[in-house]
């Protein structure tokens, strides 16, 4: 069976190569990939290359394949799986696996660890573990590139759940944010900002003010037209939406719970001095410099009972509780794409992540299509390349029909029409 794929072989090495996969084992599973969507955490993969802890050492020799937020469908099952899934089911994976070292030697991920699983492929193979571990999950939704959105919502799941508050005089630990307490999201308003955004507004824990801090105007016009206040207001919440460039009255209030998404000791420091009594910091946004340091007030940890926690990335179960609400509607990821493309770009998109503006970029694998901005398609009807500027007119009518989202519509008249991929 032939894939194409986007491969590393080692730090900024990624190639889009033609290549055969093996016949799959009775207890493998043989898959299509049609959509994956971009992380931060891809990027660090590829600027570490063997150095991080899930890559190989001999990447250059046995490349893997990039990209974890997948979606696709199952082609072909092993003998060991059949009666569990089936030919013809969505899909989509929770790429967290839970062993120490896994079987390659490293910490074991898809898109991270595999030669024959990422998501940036056409077809690849899903080994024995991950079903194993429970962690091939079927969608039953309405569109991939939300099945490839669940694993990032799962993330945001996690950093709530990991979340923890105590009583008096007990050494009981309250799980999650506080219920109608204060939280706080700093440097918050880019596409995860807008999961933490959805999940504290309608999922289970919510507070009852959310304030979301971010120095990027266009980042929080986006976010106030995905959560309007009056619609977040009837939910019982004070959502606010603060630039810290212009507005300081945001640190006139101390916060119960507090998630940084941006990785800057000062915004560290900050959020120190920001914390009430009993309050809880998640360091959330990772960084890549091994020396990262910020200052903390230890005193007010000793008396104030401040708590630090930090969380990278959801289990399997957050991963369920994020599969369901995205397959029932509760949540609508879709505020959270930005750009959409085709696989050829994939590589230009990793390699140049820092310096590409907005929100997730949503990769479909099985076409060839430039790297679009979706408030472009209208200029690029008339301006755009002539063999593409029909494509682009309809998308812009379908997006504007849908409030200026991506959505199923969309995706299914893109991968219509898309030129089909090849190397």
């Amino acid at each position: 069976m032939e894939t194409i794929a986007l491969r590393m072989y080692g730090k900024m090495d990624l190639r889009l190569e033609k290549f055969e996969l093996p016949e799959i084992k009775e207890d493998e599973i043989l898959a299509e990939i049609i959509s994956d969507t971009s992380c931060p955490s891809t990027y660090k993969e590829i600027v570490q290359g063997p150095d991080h802890p899930r890559v190989p050492k001999d990447v250059d020799k046995n490349p893997v394949i990039v990209g974890h937020e997948m979606a696709g469908v199952i082609l072909k099952v092993g003998s060991k799986w059949k009666g569990k899934y089936e030919e013809g089911q969505k899909f989509t994976i929770q790429p967290a696996l839970l062993y120490e070292r896994g079987p390659v030697g490293v910490l074991s991920a898809p898109g991270y660890s595999y030669k024959y699983l990422g998501g940036l492929a056409t077809k690849v193979v899903i080994p024995n573990e991950v079903m194993e571990q429970d962690c091939l999950l079927i969608y039953e939704g309405d569109a991939f590139y939300k099945a490839s959105l669940i694993e990032p919502l799962s993330c945001v799941i996690g950093a709530v759940n990991a979340q923890y508050h105590t009583r008096e005089n007990s050494y009981e630990h309250i799980m999650g944010i506080k219920r109608g307490g204060k939280t706080a999201i700093l440097g918050g308003a880019g596409p995860m900002g807008l999961a933490f955004l959805a999940y504290l507004i309608y999922g289970p824990q919510n507070p009852s003010l959310l304030v979301i801090t971010d120095i990027d105007d266009a980042k929080l016009q986006r976010a106030m037209k995905a959560f309007p206040k009056e619609e977040v207001n009837k939910k019982g919440i004070d959502i606010r939406f603060v630039n810290p460039t212009r507005d300081q009255s945001y640190k006139e209030i101390k916060y119960d719970d507090i998630f940084i998404l941006y990785p800057s000791p000062k915004l560290v420091e900050e959020a120190d001095s920001l914390l009430a009594r009993d309050g809880c910091l998640n360091f959330f946004a990772g960084p890549t410099d091994h020396n990262f340091i910020a200052c903390v007030n230890f005193y007010k940890v000793h008396y104030d009972k401040h708590h630090f926690v930090a969380t990278s990335g959801g289990n399997a179960d957050d991963m369920k509780i994020a599969l369901d609400l995205i397959q029932r509607g509760v949540i609508d990821p879709s505020p959270m794409i930005t750009h959409i493309g085709g696989l050829n770009v994939a590589r230009d998109v990793l390699l140049n992540f820092p310096n590409i503006s907005g929100g997730k970029k949503l990769i479909y694998t099985h076409i060839r299509f430039p790297l679009s901005e979706i408030e472009d398609f209208e200029r690029l009807s008339v301006e755009g390349p002539e063999e593409l500027k029909d494509i682009y007119r309809d998308l812009a009518q379908i997006v504007k029909d849908n409030n200026g989202w991506w959505c199923k519509e969309a995706e299914e008249y893109l991968l219509k029409r898309g030129e089909k991929i090849d190397v």
